[in-house]
Formats: structure tokens, sequence, C-alpha cells
């Protein structure tokens, strides 16, 4: 049996689950689709319904018919030679895509998760259905691109916008990051740009705190986070220095929500994030199927490497 992980070069959190891995004797092989063609090559052929065959790189073969589990981490995408034209760089990123992808996503594994089933949960509108039909609350949203709704919707009250997809964007060489905030009336004073594309506003939800709910299988560990200054109330990721975190316990109806809403999603793994009000109910904001962990774990001494090395170490599709 091989566990296989789907990463980039540097990733201290997988470095941490490969140790864990070897830690159980359970081999394990780590490979970045970046490599690919230059240092990575495919020979597989179906056989018996299922694809065999190997993955072949300086220092590894490895055997198809071994892998019965895989970390789909945080993949790159495929480095083409440097010579071709736009046109041949496309045609051949989607022979790789359906052809290396295509092999890899039919292996009869576990994955945590399937590139499919994650592709599908990464859309908002979708967790956000999902989660109400699998019993958890979630905030008024409304997505729009025609400013009138966006001026009917903050009318009902205090309103939050945030980005429906990746939330950073590089530009002139720098990181740009769209956190979470408020609508205020400088901002509906001047929407134009509205109508370039789809926005995302919620209701504001009164907070006593958030939770980081991670889900690794049947497990789930509830973390309460707390924030210690004005901008991290809003979006927590403004300011990591100004957080105290605590493990805590997760009502039984809201578990009972989470595994429905991960089961419906086809999702073996999750990191989902809950505004908790002073009344105590639980509101689902969000799941990301690749979310990180490690500071998480960091901070509180959480076992959640432990528990993916174990859940890959099952391997049972």
């Amino acid at each position: 049996m091989t566990v296989l992980i789907l990463t980039r070069e540097f990733d201290m959190s997988a470095d941490h689950l490969v140790r864990a891995l070897r830690e159980r004797e359970i081999d394990v092989c780590r490979i970045n689709t970046a490599w690919f063609p230059s240092q990575l090559s495919l020979s597989a052929e179906l056989r018996s319904g299922r694809w065999s065959g190997t993955l072949n790189t300086e220092h590894r073969t490895l055997d198809l018919d071994e892998v019965r589990a895989v970390w789909y981490r945080s993949p790159e995408a495929y480095q083409l030679p440097a010579e071709l034209s736009a046109a041949e760089r496309h045609h051949a990123f989607m022979e790789a895509k359906y052809g290396l992808g295509g092999v890899l996503t039919s292996l009869p594994a576990l994955w945590v998760n399937h590139p499919a089933r994650a592709a599908g949960a990464a859309y908002k509108p979708v967790q956000l259905v999902t989660a109400s039909r699998s019993g958890l609350r979630v905030p008024d949203t409304v997505i729009t691109n025609e400013p009138s709704t966006v001026r009917s919707f903050t009318d009902r009250g205090k309103t939050i916008t945030k980005l429906l997809g990746a939330s950073s964007i590089y530009e002139e060489g720098k990181r740009k990051v769209g956190f979470t905030r408020l609508v205020d009336e400088k901002d509906l004073a001047d929407l134009r740009g509205i109508e370039v594309t789809t926005h995302c506003f919620q209701s504001w939800v009164s907070k006593s705190f958030e939770t980081r709910v991670t889900v690794v299988g049947d497990r789930m560990t509830a973390v309460a986070i707390r924030a210690g200054s004005a901008s991290s109330y809003v979006d927590w990721r403004t300011d990591y220095d100004a957080l105290s975190y605590e493990l805590t316990e997760m009502p039984d109806e809201v578990a009972s929500g989470v595994r429905r809403l991960m089961d419906n999603l086809g999702l073996k793994y999750g990191a989902l994030d809950f505004v908790v009000t002073p009344d105590g109910e639980w509101i689902f904001l969000e799941v990301n199927p690749t979310g990180q962990y490690g500071w998480i774990e960091a901070k509180t001494g959480a076992a959640l490497t432990d528990q993916l090395a174990e859940l890959l170490g099952e391997g049972t599709p």
C-alpha cells in the first residue's frame, strides 16, 4: 500500500504528514504536479477495468496499483516547455489535464478530497444551499451584479461583503487580499463596478466568537477563535496576533448537520467556519475543501496530522 501526496514543493503540513505516515510504517510518495513533464512521466494502460502502470520521477517509480489513498493537498499547474506557442501550450495543458489527471482521478483509492468533489464544493452558493438543506443555519445572502439589489438588501440592516472565489490577486508583483468587510455609506454612495461581475453580500451576524471546525473523516475538531481587535472581529484573518484559540464542543445538532453537509458534498476533509452568536447559535459561513490546518494544530495541540495519517492509512475508498 502507498499513500500518494499531491502538493507543491514547499509545504510544511505535507512534511509533517510524511513523517507521521512513515512513523506508522506506511509507504508514502510525494509528487509535485508541476514536475510534469520535465521531471515526471506517466505510463498507464487500461487493464481489467482499471488504469495500471507507473508514475516516474528521477528518484521514484510509483506503481499505480499500489496507491490506496491520495491526499490532494495543493497541486500546482503543469510546467510545460517554454518554447511552446500559446496555442501549443493550451493544447498540451488540456491533454495533460485529461490524460494524467484523468488516470489519477480514476484510481480506486481513498481521496482526501477527490478533485471533482473539491471543485464542486468550492462554489460558495452550492455550500450555502447544501448547508441549509443539511440542517445548518446560514446567513441571509444575496449574490448580484445589480446596484439596486445591493441597496435593497442593505436597507434591511447591517451588511458585510465577501469574495466568492480566491481571496487574493497578484498585481504589479504584489499579493493583494480581499477581506470580509462591513458595507458603509461611502460604498453605497458609489456602486460603480458592481455590474462588472457578481458580488456576495450577507446580513451581519452578531457574534460572541467564531469557530473553525476541522473535519477529518469521521472526526471533528472545533476551535473557538476569539478576536482581540476591531478588524479581527469583522474578519479574523486581518490580525492573527490579536486572536486567541480554545478547543470547544459542538452542539449535537450542529455536528449532525456538519456530517450531512460533508456527505452531501462528498468530502472527507474540510475546514468549516461558523459564527457563534451571543445566544449560542452556530451560523455556518463556509467550508474549504483544502483549508489550512497547521496553525490550528500549533495553537491548540489538536492532533490533526495524526488524524489525517490514520485516515489515509486505512486506504478504504
